[in-house]
């Protein structure tokens, strides 16, 4: 097993960077970008760095040279012969050969597209901007470098034997969390913790504590290169970015009040059995429900990733017996802000009533509150989303208005179309 403490009191990045990989990403973001590459190839976007958490001032914390240094690093990898075989060769949710023999082709000759680096008011403006299928692959890398490049800000500070305590303290802390789940009967839990993670080799030692830990709970995790090493399950389905993009590109209300559905019209043409998950809330779950075609109801589950988890569970239920189907045949995705004791409590609330799944992902990787003077290394929020597609704004309304974002006009009319009144706030840690 690595000795974390000693890599990090070694400070050399060269032999860690902090993306070593095209595949050190999530499994989402490959079969989106699949789906990208074949459904709207042409689409022009533009990504944008957003710090939820504006007491962070990451660019009084990161220095701009070693962030470009990073952000440089991962322009100059490509696919590895070997990362290209798992990819092609290897069997994903019960399917062989689920990246297509011309994505592949592609994919193994990708480098990233430039960046686009500024300071303002403390925080670092980063942004992408190209074709969609290049530009969206930059997210995850790029939410990892920040993160990580200030956790070693504030390690840096830090003596041999104070490294090795603190190390030693978070397994402790870590461990104990995967003792509490280890007793809980028919759990299902999976590593959503890439984005956010403390650092790679953390996000690593997590996961082997949680398959040594959970034994047949823990179902894999979303991080591609973890996944291969390790000979786990890639774990993922899709994200907000999709119905965002699709939205921008519409030219009228109807396109736009259409444009979340024609997103799984074409997941649909791609995928089935347990890839068929739908995220309903990017637009306020509700409404999307009631809109919803009857087939869709015939999908294998929905992930719930903003608002009340327990309120969004109990609305996929209604509509479920509402359109006929059976809920305790349908499997519930929780993946917003998730720590044991939310974990625990959803469990008992849901599982006999629904196929219970659980994706963990900042408290799993980047726990380190309470560790450090100060909270030096508590997690934050941070998000990279695309802001503008084709020239035209994106807008994210999410079941918790707090989440929401884009052009106060925008967003307006995207309330007004789907049809969003009053919500209620939720708290976003992470």
């Amino acid at each position: 097993m690595v000795d974390i403490a000693t890599r990090v009191w070694n400070h050399r990045w060269k032999i860690d960077p902090i993306v070593r990989s095209m595949i050190d990403t999530d499994f989402y973001k490959l079969l989106m970008c699949q789906s990208v590459f074949r459904n709207k190839p042409d689409t022009q976007v533009r990504f944008s760095l957003i710090n939820r958490t504006k007491t962070v001032r990451l660019a009084e914390l990161v220095d701009e040279g070693e962030l470009r240094e990073q952000l440089d690093h991962v322009r100059s990898l490509s696919l590895t012969r070997g990362e290209s075989t798992w990819m092609r060769g290897n069997t994903f949710y019960g399917k062989r050969q689920m990246f297509s023999p011309e994505f592949m082709d592609w994919f193994e000759n990708l480098r990233l597209p430039p960046y686009h680096l500024e300071k303002r008011d403390g925080q670092y403006e980063l942004t992408f901007e190209g074709s969609w299928p290049e530009v969206m692959l930059w997210e995850i890398p790029a939410l990892a470098i920040l993160m990580e490049l200030r956790g070693r800000a504030v390690l840096g500070e830090m003596g041999k034997f104070e490294l090795q305590v603190l190390y030693a303290r978070a397994m402790t802390k870590a461990w104990e969390k995967v003792t509490a789940l280890k007793a809980v009967p028919d759990l299902r839990i999976a590593d959503f913790g890439t984005r956010r993670r403390h650092s790679y080799l953390w996000q690593d030692w997590c996961v082997q504590a949680m398959n040594e830990g959970l034994g047949g709970s823990f179902i894999g995790t979303s991080n591609c290169a973890i996944a291969r090493t390790r000979d786990l399950e890639a774990i993922g389905t899709n994200a907000h970015e999709l119905p965002m993009v699709y939205s921008a590109l519409a030219d009228t209300d109807a396109g736009l009040l259409q444009a979340p559905y024609d997103v799984l019209n074409d997941w649909a043409d791609e995928h089935d059995g347990n890839l068929r998950i739908i995220l309903p809330d990017t637009y306020g779950t509700q409404g999307f429900l009631d809109r919803a075609p009857d087939d869709l109801a015939r999908w294998t589950g929905i992930r719930i990733d903003s608002g009340d988890p327990a309120t969004g569970a109990e609305m996929a239920i209604n509509w479920w017996k509402e359109r006929g189907e059976d809920p305790r045949e349908k499997l519930v995705i929780f993946s917003d802000g998730l720590d044991v004791d939310k974990i625990l409590s959803l469990h008992a609330q849901f599982v006999g009533r629904v196929r219970v799944s659980f994706g963990w992902g900042t408290m799993l990787t980047n726990d380190f509150k309470g560790l450090t003077s100060g909270d030096a290394l508590a997690p934050f929020s941070l998000v990279c989303k695309a802001v503008e597609a084709n020239g035209r704004a994106t807008v994210k309304l999410s079941d918790n208005p707090r989440k929401a974002m884009g052009p106060d006009a925008e967003i307006a009319r995207y309330k007004r179309v789907f049809g969003v009144g009053e919500q209620v706030e939720e708290e976003v840690v992470v």
